[in-house]
């Protein structure tokens, strides 16, 4: 019997993420709505060595705070549903404004790779990607793919096979903010870490506080509530 592991996919819309997802899953997927949602859901499978990864296209989205349905959803998979791994989408030729998303998924998350994708586009225009740089100081794999010529994908699966048998460690670089926020994030970081335990990062939480996310305190409550009634019910909600 194979091991099951749940993969997300995130990144900016028209970053050859879903052409990622289509490319690695093939007929072996299926689409829906989020319960509760208008938002578009899909999911696909892939064998690989002993393991059976189930891949989750998230909304495509420019950041995971509380701005749209399509942010709330991937937000809220990425942090209350816990998949293994979390997959982010790059665009090789916009590479700043792409990392984006990927810092915020960091704060969230710990088990990352970063997919830089298009990079035959990249090639031609020049641009060349040092990876093994990327990877030092982001603390996450990253991994240089061409998604629509499917160039990388053996080294991606393992990548992942790695991490969820424990092989790779992921430590995500911590963003430093300037120093009256990391002063308010000290004074409430203890407190946040009292209530949601290990469950949810207590310092993406308080960050989360100090901008005032209303609609993502409310996700929290909900979530900490079924979590002592029964957390199963609410992961089957989420998916």
């Amino acid at each position: 019997m194979r091991n099951e592991y749940r993969i997300a996919l995130a990144g900016n819309p028209n970053t050859g993420k879903s052409t990622l997802f289509n490319a690695l899953t093939g007929l072996k997927q299926h689409t829906g709505n989020w319960a509760g949602k208008t938002v578009a859901l899909a999911k696909g499978s892939i064998a690989y060595k002993d393991d059976q990864f189930q891949l989750i296209d998230l909304p495509g989205t420019y950041s995971l705070f509380s701005n749209s349905k399509d942010e709330e959803v991937a937000r809220n998979y990425i942090v209350f549903d816990k998949p293994d791994v979390t997959l982010v989408v790059l665009d090789a030729t916009s590479l700043e404004r792409n990392l984006n998303l990927a810092l915020q998924v960091l704060e969230m998350t710990k088990n990352v790779v970063i997919c830089i994708n298009l990079i035959d586009v990249a090639k031609e225009q020049g641009i060349h990607i040092n990876e093994q740089l990327l990877t030092n100081r982001l603390g996450v794999p990253v991994i240089k793919i061409s998604a629509r010529n499917k160039k990388g994908f053996p080294m991606l699966l393992d990548t992942i096979h790695r991490i969820v048998t424990g092989e790779i460690d992921c430590h995500p670089v911590q963003m430093k903010y300037p120093q009256e926020i990391e002063e308010k994030i000290e004074q409430i970081e203890p407190k946040v870490r009292e209530i949601v335990g290990d469950h949810v990062s207590s310092r993406w939480v308080s960050l989360r506080l100090l901008d005032g996310d209303k609609a993502l305190i409310d996700e929290i409550k909900k979530y900490l509530s079924l979590k002592r009634e029964d957390v199963n019910e609410y992961r089957t909600a989420l998916q």
